[in-house]
């Protein structure tokens, strides 16, 4: 009897515990919970932060160590000089003409660098130049994530706007996929195997065999074949090296000689989430890929 009395005065106190420590819980997440979970959100994001900052350190430190071979600590310098460049877009307050411009100030962009690391490393040939080219992007896409994740992290955090906080860890996922399909294919670029563009030029270099390839624009390449007792023209990227060409350019000068009754294009598109992996699509429109000029 005494040990049940002994055990009912023991429960009496433990709740009188228990209901000061729920009574000061209740009050603690009344004026403090929206600072603690914003903390915690906070903290979410700073880890991943982290994430991203590691996978840009070693971007950068593979791309170095690739081009140590070359022994030229000018490639270098311009590695780190590239990661803060800036291409500025043009004026799109006034839509007409907008594109050409757009696709003039990429095209410039990019025959700069191409020519900057030419001249640094004047042995390479056009394809490993092409590559270097392709490992420095995603190098270059890697920085901007890890930089522009950074501004919002800095921002949300010295005005504790609740709101941002969220909408910045809701997105994260997103980009570390996508961060980490870019750090997956530097190995790819850096040994010029074939990715997702890749798709398109071998189909189209599987049926050009035999034929008399011709260039007809900076890194394209076309020929005639009969197909079928058809007259067919055949055009894809020159390679090897991970640059798609001017498809655009090539397309409307070969329209400007021949008058096409049909125009086909094989691309490799994004995959949504649940399809198969290399199931094929049929469709209607110009499937290039880019910034859109060229559609």
């Amino acid at each position: 009897m005494r040990i049940i009395l002994f055990l009912g005065q023991d429960n009496t106190g433990i709740s009188q515990i228990l209901s000061i420590v729920y009574m000061i819980m209740f009050l603690v997440l009344i004026f403090w919970g929206e600072k603690i979970q914003m903390l915690i959100r906070l903290r979410d994001i700073e880890l991943a932060l982290e994430r991203l900052k590691m996978m840009r350190d070693e971007s950068v430190r593979f791309t170095k160590e690739r081009l140590k071979k070359y022994n030229k600590e000018e490639i270098n310098r311009f590695l780190d000089n590239f990661l803060e460049f800036v291409t500025v877009p043009p004026e799109d307050m006034d839509p007409a003409g907008v594109v050409w411009k757009l696709d003039h100030i990429v095209k410039t962009a990019e025959n700069r660098i191409r020519s900057e690391i030419k001249q640094i490393i004047p042995e390479l040939d056009d394809s490993q130049v092409l590559n270097i080219m392709n490992l420095f992007e995603a190098s270059y896409a890697l920085n901007y994530y890890y930089k522009v994740i950074r501004h919002y992290y800095i921002l949300s955090k010295k005005t504790s706007s609740y709101i941002l906080i969220i909408q910045l860890q809701a997105i994260l996922p997103q980009v570390l996929m996508e961060a980490e399909a870019y750090l997956g294919a530097i190995q790819a670029f850096s040994s010029g195997q074939p990715v997702g563009d890749g798709a398109g030029a071998l189909v189209a270099a599987r049926l050009m065999r035999g034929g008399e390839i011709k260039e007809i624009e900076k890194d394209n390449v076309y020929t005639v074949k009969n197909i079928d007792g058809r007259r067919v023209y055949l055009m894809k990227a020159k390679g090897p090296g991970g640059a798609v060409g001017t498809p655009g350019d090539a397309l409307m000068k070969l329209s400007e000689a021949e008058n096409f009754k049909t125009i086909f294009m094989v691309d490799a598109g994004l995959k949504l989430e649940g399809e198969k992996t290399g199931s094929i699509a049929e469709g209607v429109g110009a499937i290039i890929g880019g910034i859109g000029t060229e559609k």
